[in-house]
Protein backbone atom coordinates (compact mmCIF):
# COMPACT_ATOMS: atom_id res chain seq x y z
CA UNK A 1 0.00 0.00 0.00
CA UNK A 2 1.19 3.42 -0.79
CA UNK A 3 2.17 5.49 2.07
CA UNK A 4 1.42 9.64 2.61
CA UNK A 5 3.01 11.75 4.86
CA UNK A 6 1.04 14.92 5.96
CA UNK A 7 2.00 18.09 7.61
CA UNK A 8 -0.59 20.23 9.62
CA UNK A 9 0.17 23.66 9.86
CA UNK A 10 -0.48 26.12 13.21
CA UNK A 11 -4.20 27.40 12.17
CA UNK A 12 -5.13 23.22 11.78
CA UNK A 13 -3.79 22.80 15.33
CA UNK A 14 -4.72 25.83 16.76
CA UNK A 15 -7.73 24.29 19.03
CA UNK A 16 -10.03 21.29 19.88
CA UNK A 17 -11.79 21.75 16.87
CA UNK A 18 -9.35 21.94 14.22
CA UNK A 19 -7.46 19.38 15.53
CA UNK A 20 -10.44 16.89 16.24
CA UNK A 21 -11.23 18.29 11.74
CA UNK A 22 -7.03 17.07 11.23
CA UNK A 23 -8.12 13.63 12.85
CA UNK A 24 -11.04 12.98 10.84
CA UNK A 25 -8.82 13.65 7.54
CA UNK A 26 -6.24 11.39 8.89
CA UNK A 27 -8.15 8.63 9.98
CA UNK A 28 -10.29 8.62 6.13
CA UNK A 29 -6.91 8.23 4.69
CA UNK A 30 -5.69 4.61 4.88
CA UNK A 31 -2.78 5.68 3.38
CA UNK A 32 -2.04 8.95 5.87
CA UNK A 33 0.88 6.66 7.63
CA UNK A 34 2.69 9.80 9.12
CA UNK A 35 2.20 12.97 10.34
CA UNK A 36 4.21 16.38 10.98
CA UNK A 37 2.52 19.12 12.82
CA UNK A 38 3.02 22.32 13.80
CA UNK A 39 2.91 24.62 17.44
CA UNK A 40 -0.96 25.50 17.60
CA UNK A 41 -1.45 28.61 16.35
CA UNK A 42 -4.29 31.82 16.06
CA UNK A 43 -7.54 30.87 17.56
CA UNK A 44 -9.26 34.18 16.32
CA UNK A 45 -7.61 37.29 15.06
CA UNK A 46 -6.33 39.26 18.17
CA UNK A 47 -5.03 35.61 19.55
CA UNK A 48 -1.17 34.41 20.43
CA UNK A 49 0.59 32.02 18.58
CA UNK A 50 1.99 29.44 21.28
CA UNK A 51 5.18 29.61 19.49
CA UNK A 52 5.15 33.41 20.02
CA UNK A 53 3.98 32.65 23.95
CA UNK A 54 7.41 30.55 24.38
CA UNK A 55 9.85 33.45 22.59
CA UNK A 56 7.89 35.91 25.55
CA UNK A 57 8.74 32.80 27.67
CA UNK A 58 12.21 32.82 26.64
CA UNK A 59 12.97 36.68 26.96
CA UNK A 60 11.16 37.48 30.14
CA UNK A 61 13.51 38.38 32.77
CA UNK A 62 11.79 37.45 35.82
CA UNK A 63 10.75 34.04 37.76
CA UNK A 64 7.20 35.05 38.33
CA UNK A 65 6.65 36.50 34.71
CA UNK A 66 7.41 33.27 33.48
CA UNK A 67 5.73 31.33 35.47
CA UNK A 68 2.41 33.41 34.00
CA UNK A 69 3.47 32.57 30.57
CA UNK A 70 4.04 28.98 31.43
CA UNK A 71 0.47 28.82 33.22
CA UNK A 72 -0.99 30.23 30.03
CA UNK A 73 0.76 28.05 27.45
CA UNK A 74 -0.44 25.42 30.17
CA UNK A 75 -3.98 26.34 29.86
CA UNK A 76 -3.88 26.60 26.43
CA UNK A 77 -3.42 22.66 25.77
CA UNK A 78 -5.86 22.05 28.97
CA UNK A 79 -8.12 23.54 26.71
CA UNK A 80 -7.57 21.50 24.02
CA UNK A 81 -6.86 17.87 25.39
CA UNK A 82 -10.30 18.90 27.61
CA UNK A 83 -11.66 19.93 24.47
CA UNK A 84 -10.98 16.90 22.63
CA UNK A 85 -11.86 14.67 25.54
CA UNK A 86 -8.17 13.17 26.09
CA UNK A 87 -6.86 11.43 28.84
CA UNK A 88 -4.03 12.63 28.55
CA UNK A 89 -1.54 14.35 31.32
CA UNK A 90 1.07 17.01 29.80
CA UNK A 91 1.71 18.35 33.53
CA UNK A 92 5.61 16.50 33.49
CA UNK A 93 6.40 18.33 29.97
CA UNK A 94 5.49 21.31 31.16
CA UNK A 95 7.13 21.41 34.29
CA UNK A 96 10.32 20.15 32.63
CA UNK A 97 9.89 23.22 30.62
CA UNK A 98 9.61 25.78 32.84
CA UNK A 99 12.43 24.38 34.83
CA UNK A 100 14.77 24.75 31.76
CA UNK A 101 13.08 28.42 31.30
CA UNK A 102 14.42 29.15 34.17
CA UNK A 103 18.09 27.88 34.55
CA UNK A 104 19.83 26.63 31.15
CA UNK A 105 17.42 27.08 28.33
CA UNK A 106 18.74 28.06 24.70
CA UNK A 107 16.30 29.68 21.93
CA UNK A 108 15.94 26.93 20.16
CA UNK A 109 14.92 24.29 22.94
CA UNK A 110 12.36 26.78 23.92
CA UNK A 111 10.62 28.21 21.10
CA UNK A 112 10.81 24.49 19.46
CA UNK A 113 8.26 23.17 22.48
CA UNK A 114 5.14 24.12 21.04
CA UNK A 115 5.32 21.55 18.49
CA UNK A 116 6.69 19.22 20.30
CA UNK A 117 3.52 19.20 23.10
CA UNK A 118 1.36 19.10 19.99
CA UNK A 119 2.65 16.18 18.37
CA UNK A 120 2.10 14.60 21.86
CA UNK A 121 -1.28 15.45 21.54
CA UNK A 122 -2.41 14.16 17.81
CA UNK A 123 -0.57 11.05 18.71
CA UNK A 124 -2.33 10.40 21.63
CA UNK A 125 -5.69 11.28 19.67
CA UNK A 126 -5.04 9.33 16.97
CA UNK A 127 -3.17 6.44 18.39
CA UNK A 128 -0.01 6.57 16.80
CA UNK A 129 3.41 6.18 18.12
CA UNK A 130 5.28 9.49 19.09
CA UNK A 131 8.55 9.99 17.16
CA UNK A 132 10.83 13.04 18.54
CA UNK A 133 11.97 15.00 15.68
CA UNK A 134 15.16 15.11 17.89
CA UNK A 135 15.95 11.49 17.29
CA UNK A 136 15.96 12.10 13.17
CA UNK A 137 16.66 15.11 12.23
CA UNK A 138 20.72 16.47 12.75
CA UNK A 139 22.11 19.88 12.26
CA UNK A 140 25.67 20.69 11.54
CA UNK A 141 27.41 23.75 12.09
CA UNK A 142 23.75 25.44 12.08
CA UNK A 143 23.02 24.05 8.46
CA UNK A 144 21.34 20.63 8.26
CA UNK A 145 22.75 17.33 7.42
CA UNK A 146 20.59 16.07 5.09
CA UNK A 147 22.68 12.72 4.34
CA UNK A 148 22.78 12.21 8.31
CA UNK A 149 18.98 13.09 9.02
CA UNK A 150 17.66 10.36 6.29
CA UNK A 151 19.67 7.62 7.67
CA UNK A 152 18.13 8.55 10.91
CA UNK A 153 14.94 9.19 9.64
CA UNK A 154 14.49 6.19 7.04
CA UNK A 155 15.71 3.91 10.52
CA UNK A 156 13.92 5.54 13.09
CA UNK A 157 10.39 5.54 11.11
CA UNK A 158 11.02 2.55 9.47
CA UNK A 159 10.25 0.79 12.89
CA UNK A 160 6.78 2.76 13.07
CA UNK A 161 4.09 1.28 11.54
CA UNK A 162 2.02 5.24 12.15
CA UNK A 163 3.69 8.02 13.92
CA UNK A 164 3.35 11.63 14.39
CA UNK A 165 6.72 14.16 14.85
CA UNK A 166 6.98 17.46 15.73
CA UNK A 167 8.06 19.51 12.78
CA UNK A 168 10.46 22.90 13.27
CA UNK A 169 13.59 21.19 15.24
CA UNK A 170 16.43 18.36 15.18
CA UNK A 171 19.51 18.67 17.59
CA UNK A 172 22.88 19.67 16.63
CA UNK A 173 26.42 17.66 16.38
CA UNK A 174 26.71 17.87 20.46
CA UNK A 175 22.67 17.01 21.15
CA UNK A 176 21.41 20.22 21.56
CA UNK A 177 17.80 21.28 20.45
CA UNK A 178 17.98 23.27 16.84
CA UNK A 179 15.65 25.18 15.19
CA UNK A 180 15.08 25.86 11.28
CA UNK A 181 13.50 29.29 10.73
CA UNK A 182 10.12 30.08 11.16
CA UNK A 183 7.60 28.06 8.92
CA UNK A 184 10.31 25.06 9.23
CA UNK A 185 7.92 22.71 10.24
CA UNK A 186 7.31 22.57 6.00
CA UNK A 187 10.69 21.41 5.49
CA UNK A 188 10.39 18.61 8.82
CA UNK A 189 7.62 17.30 6.55
CA UNK A 190 9.20 17.19 2.99
CA UNK A 191 12.04 15.30 5.23
CA UNK A 192 10.02 12.77 6.71
CA UNK A 193 8.15 12.68 3.35
CA UNK A 194 11.35 11.28 1.69
CA UNK A 195 12.44 8.90 4.70
CA UNK A 196 9.60 6.98 4.27
CA UNK A 197 8.94 7.06 0.49
CA UNK A 198 5.86 8.63 0.23
CA UNK A 199 3.74 8.75 -2.56
CA UNK A 200 3.10 12.15 -1.72
CA UNK A 201 3.34 14.82 0.45
CA UNK A 202 0.43 16.61 1.69
CA UNK A 203 0.67 19.86 3.02
CA UNK A 204 -2.88 20.77 5.01
CA UNK A 205 -2.87 24.55 5.57
CA UNK A 206 -5.85 27.09 6.12
CA UNK A 207 -5.81 27.66 2.08
CA UNK A 208 -7.07 25.68 -0.72
CA UNK A 209 -3.32 26.07 -2.30
CA UNK A 210 -1.75 28.29 -4.53
CA UNK A 211 -3.72 31.05 -5.88
CA UNK A 212 -2.56 32.35 -9.55
CA UNK A 213 -2.30 35.66 -8.00
CA UNK A 214 -2.22 37.64 -4.77
CA UNK A 215 -6.17 37.55 -3.64
CA UNK A 216 -5.36 41.23 -1.58
CA UNK A 217 -5.48 42.84 -5.84
CA UNK A 218 -7.49 40.19 -7.64
CA UNK A 219 -10.64 39.08 -5.79
CA UNK A 220 -11.19 35.41 -5.52
CA UNK A 221 -8.30 34.24 -8.03
CA UNK A 222 -8.59 31.07 -9.70
CA UNK A 223 -6.21 28.22 -7.78
CA UNK A 224 -3.40 26.65 -9.39
CA UNK A 225 -4.13 23.24 -9.88
CA UNK A 226 -0.88 21.91 -11.20
CA UNK A 227 2.59 23.46 -10.66
CA UNK A 228 5.82 22.36 -11.06
CA UNK A 229 9.10 22.64 -9.02
CA UNK A 230 10.66 24.82 -11.39
CA UNK A 231 7.21 27.18 -11.94
CA UNK A 232 7.14 27.58 -7.88
CA UNK A 233 10.94 28.09 -7.38
CA UNK A 234 10.20 31.26 -10.10
CA UNK A 235 7.03 32.22 -8.12
CA UNK A 236 7.79 31.82 -4.23
CA UNK A 237 11.36 34.39 -5.32
CA UNK A 238 8.51 36.99 -6.52
CA UNK A 239 6.56 36.32 -3.49
CA UNK A 240 4.07 34.22 -3.93
CA UNK A 241 4.65 31.94 -0.18
CA UNK A 242 2.75 29.08 1.05
CA UNK A 243 5.34 26.82 1.97
CA UNK A 244 8.68 27.02 3.33
CA UNK A 245 10.84 27.49 0.58
CA UNK A 246 13.58 24.87 1.31
CA UNK A 247 10.98 22.26 1.72
CA UNK A 248 10.92 21.65 -1.61
CA UNK A 249 14.08 20.40 -1.65
CA UNK A 250 13.94 16.89 0.44
CA UNK A 251 11.10 16.10 -1.84
CA UNK A 252 11.85 16.97 -5.35
CA UNK A 253 15.44 14.70 -5.13
CA UNK A 254 13.57 12.03 -4.15
CA UNK A 255 10.34 12.61 -7.19
CA UNK A 256 8.04 13.08 -4.50
CA UNK A 257 4.56 15.60 -5.14
CA UNK A 258 4.04 17.93 -2.79
CA UNK A 259 0.00 18.41 -2.63
CA UNK A 260 -1.45 21.68 -0.67
CA UNK A 261 -4.59 21.18 0.72
CA UNK A 262 -7.25 22.74 2.89
CA UNK A 263 -7.82 21.55 6.60
CA UNK A 264 -10.96 23.67 6.83
CA UNK A 265 -12.18 22.44 2.76
CA UNK A 266 -10.60 18.89 2.49
CA UNK A 267 -13.21 18.25 -0.47
CA UNK A 268 -10.85 20.99 -2.32
CA UNK A 269 -8.14 19.40 -4.17
CA UNK A 270 -5.61 22.22 -3.53
CA UNK A 271 -2.05 22.49 -5.63
CA UNK A 272 -0.40 19.59 -6.72
CA UNK A 273 3.19 20.64 -6.95
CA UNK A 274 5.33 18.28 -9.82
CA UNK A 275 8.54 17.94 -11.11
CA UNK A 276 8.20 19.05 -14.38
CA UNK A 277 9.81 15.91 -15.93
CA UNK A 278 6.75 14.07 -14.20
CA UNK A 279 4.71 16.43 -17.20
CA UNK A 280 6.85 15.36 -19.95
CA UNK A 281 6.24 12.28 -19.59
CA UNK A 282 2.79 12.08 -19.06
CA UNK A 283 2.59 11.06 -15.55
CA UNK A 284 0.42 13.95 -14.93
CA UNK A 285 -1.39 16.09 -17.46
CA UNK A 286 -2.79 19.63 -16.81
CA UNK A 287 -5.12 21.97 -18.99
CA UNK A 288 -3.26 21.92 -22.74
CA UNK A 289 -4.73 25.68 -23.02
CA UNK A 290 -3.22 27.12 -19.67
CA UNK A 291 -0.14 29.89 -21.58
CA UNK A 292 0.71 30.84 -17.73
CA UNK A 293 0.51 29.47 -14.37
CA UNK A 294 0.90 32.35 -11.98
CA UNK A 295 1.68 36.07 -11.25
CA UNK A 296 3.79 37.25 -8.51
CA UNK A 297 5.82 40.31 -8.20
CA UNK A 298 7.20 42.56 -5.44
CA UNK A 299 7.39 46.34 -4.79
CA UNK A 300 10.57 49.05 -3.88
CA UNK A 301 13.54 47.94 -6.12
CA UNK A 302 16.15 50.42 -7.25
CA UNK A 303 17.26 50.56 -11.06
CA UNK A 304 20.44 51.91 -12.23
CA UNK A 305 20.41 52.65 -15.98
CA UNK A 306 23.65 52.67 -17.71
CA UNK A 307 24.82 53.86 -21.10
CA UNK A 308 27.71 53.68 -22.55
CA UNK A 309 29.96 53.45 -26.46
CA UNK A 310 31.04 50.24 -27.79
CA UNK A 311 30.36 48.60 -24.37
CA UNK A 312 29.98 45.39 -26.00
CA UNK A 313 33.80 45.64 -26.99
CA UNK A 314 34.75 46.19 -23.94
CA UNK A 315 35.96 43.31 -22.20
CA UNK A 316 35.36 42.74 -18.26
CA UNK A 317 32.73 45.78 -18.39
CA UNK A 318 29.40 43.78 -16.60
CA UNK A 319 32.04 41.62 -14.39
CA UNK A 320 33.14 45.59 -12.85
CA UNK A 321 29.53 46.15 -12.22
CA UNK A 322 29.15 43.13 -10.23
CA UNK A 323 32.20 43.56 -8.20
CA UNK A 324 31.16 46.96 -7.34
CA UNK A 325 27.74 45.84 -6.18
CA UNK A 326 29.56 42.79 -4.41
CA UNK A 327 31.95 45.05 -2.34
CA UNK A 328 28.80 47.59 -1.02
CA UNK A 329 26.50 44.26 -0.20
CA UNK A 330 24.57 44.72 -2.39
CA UNK A 331 21.93 42.16 -4.04
CA UNK A 332 21.38 42.22 -7.91
CA UNK A 333 17.54 41.00 -8.89
CA UNK A 334 17.83 41.48 -12.59
CA UNK A 335 20.98 42.45 -15.42
CA UNK A 336 19.01 43.17 -18.73
CA UNK A 337 21.19 44.38 -21.47
CA UNK A 338 21.80 46.04 -24.68
CA UNK A 339 24.30 46.78 -27.17
CA UNK A 340 25.60 49.72 -25.47
CA UNK A 341 23.44 49.59 -22.35
CA UNK A 342 22.56 47.52 -18.88
CA UNK A 343 20.08 47.57 -16.61
CA UNK A 344 20.66 46.79 -13.33
CA UNK A 345 18.20 46.50 -10.84
CA UNK A 346 18.69 45.88 -7.26
CA UNK A 347 16.98 45.25 -4.00
CA UNK A 348 16.13 48.65 -2.13
CA UNK A 349 19.71 50.23 0.34
CA UNK A 350 19.98 53.45 1.71
CA UNK A 351 20.64 56.35 0.31
CA UNK A 352 24.60 56.39 1.51
CA UNK A 353 25.59 53.02 0.01
CA UNK A 354 23.50 53.75 -3.47
CA UNK A 355 25.23 57.07 -3.96
CA UNK A 356 28.48 55.41 -3.04
CA UNK A 357 28.03 52.29 -5.75
CA UNK A 358 26.96 55.10 -8.29
CA UNK A 359 30.18 56.95 -7.48
CA UNK A 360 32.14 53.85 -8.17
CA UNK A 361 30.42 53.15 -10.95
CA UNK A 362 31.24 56.54 -12.80
CA UNK A 363 34.79 56.34 -11.59
CA UNK A 364 35.47 52.82 -13.13
CA UNK A 365 33.44 52.42 -15.48
CA UNK A 366 32.85 55.67 -17.01
CA UNK A 367 29.34 55.21 -18.42
CA UNK A 368 28.34 57.85 -20.92
CA UNK A 369 25.17 58.68 -19.33
CA UNK A 370 23.88 57.30 -15.59
CA UNK A 371 20.51 57.39 -14.04
CA UNK A 372 18.69 55.69 -10.78
CA UNK A 373 15.01 55.43 -10.33
CA UNK A 374 13.50 54.46 -6.87
CA UNK A 375 10.18 52.63 -6.68
CA UNK A 376 10.38 49.76 -9.43
CA UNK A 377 7.79 46.80 -9.22
CA UNK A 378 9.12 43.55 -10.54
CA UNK A 379 6.22 41.55 -12.29
CA UNK A 380 6.97 37.80 -13.27
CA UNK A 381 4.55 36.06 -15.89
CA UNK A 382 5.24 32.10 -14.88
CA UNK A 383 4.22 29.22 -16.93
CA UNK A 384 5.75 26.85 -19.00
CA UNK A 385 2.86 26.72 -21.43
CA UNK A 386 4.17 30.07 -22.60
CA UNK A 387 7.32 28.69 -24.33
CA UNK A 388 5.15 26.83 -27.11
CA UNK A 389 3.16 29.53 -27.51
CA UNK A 390 3.81 32.44 -29.68
CA UNK A 391 2.91 36.29 -28.70
CA UNK A 392 2.81 35.61 -24.98
CA UNK A 393 4.99 38.75 -24.72
CA UNK A 394 2.70 40.76 -26.91
CA UNK A 395 0.14 39.40 -24.83
CA UNK A 396 1.68 40.93 -21.56
CA UNK A 397 3.09 44.43 -22.89
CA UNK A 398 -0.44 44.80 -24.69
CA UNK A 399 -2.31 44.18 -21.36
CA UNK A 400 0.12 46.69 -19.75
CA UNK A 401 -0.58 49.58 -22.61
CA UNK A 402 -4.50 49.08 -22.21
CA UNK A 403 -4.05 49.53 -18.90
CA UNK A 404 -2.13 52.87 -19.17
CA UNK A 405 1.06 51.14 -17.50
CA UNK A 406 4.67 51.94 -18.49
CA UNK A 407 6.91 49.05 -18.78
CA UNK A 408 10.42 50.26 -17.24
CA UNK A 409 12.10 46.80 -18.60
CA UNK A 410 10.97 43.69 -19.82
CA UNK A 411 13.05 40.43 -19.50
CA UNK A 412 12.55 36.81 -20.41
CA UNK A 413 14.47 33.90 -18.90
CA UNK A 414 16.24 31.53 -21.04
CA UNK A 415 13.79 28.61 -20.05
CA UNK A 416 11.24 30.72 -21.62
CA UNK A 417 9.35 29.79 -18.48
CA UNK A 418 8.42 33.55 -17.63
CA UNK A 419 8.62 37.19 -18.49
CA UNK A 420 9.31 39.99 -15.86
CA UNK A 421 8.76 43.12 -16.62
CA UNK A 422 9.07 46.10 -14.04
CA UNK A 423 6.67 48.91 -13.77
CA UNK A 424 6.61 51.76 -11.33
CA UNK A 425 5.48 51.17 -7.80
CA UNK A 426 2.24 52.56 -8.47
CA UNK A 427 1.25 50.63 -10.80
CA UNK A 428 2.04 47.53 -9.45
CA UNK A 429 -1.36 46.26 -8.14
CA UNK A 430 -3.69 47.48 -11.48
CA UNK A 431 -0.30 46.20 -13.57
CA UNK A 432 -1.22 42.79 -11.44
CA UNK A 433 -5.16 42.53 -12.56
CA UNK A 434 -4.75 43.74 -16.09
CA UNK A 435 -2.29 40.71 -17.02
CA UNK A 436 -4.51 38.53 -14.68
CA UNK A 437 -7.93 39.77 -16.83
CA UNK A 438 -5.15 39.21 -20.24
CA UNK A 439 -4.54 35.47 -19.31
CA UNK A 440 -6.56 33.80 -16.89
CA UNK A 441 -10.58 35.47 -17.04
Amino acid sequence: MAVKTLKFGGTSMANAQSIAQVRDIVLADKEAKFVVVSAPGKREAGDTKVTDLLIRLYEEPTERGKREIMDIISSRFGEIISGLGLNLDLSGDIERIFAHAITDATYDYIVSRGEYLSAKVLAKLLGYTFVDAADIVRFNGGVLDADLTQELAGEVLSKAKRAVVPGFYGTDEKGNIKAFSRGGSDVSGAIVARAVHASVYENWTDVSGFMVCDPRIVKNPKVIEMVTYRELRELSYMGAGVLHPEAVFPVNVAGIPINIRNTFDPKAKGTMIIKYEDLLRGKFSRSENAVITGIAGKKNFVGIFLEKQMMNNEIGFCKSLLDILYDNGISLEHMPTGIDTVTLVIDPTDDRTLADTIAAIKENCKPTTIEMSKGLALIAVVGHGMNKMKGTAYRVCKALSDADINIRMIDQGSSEMNIIVAVEDDDYEKAIASLYREFVE
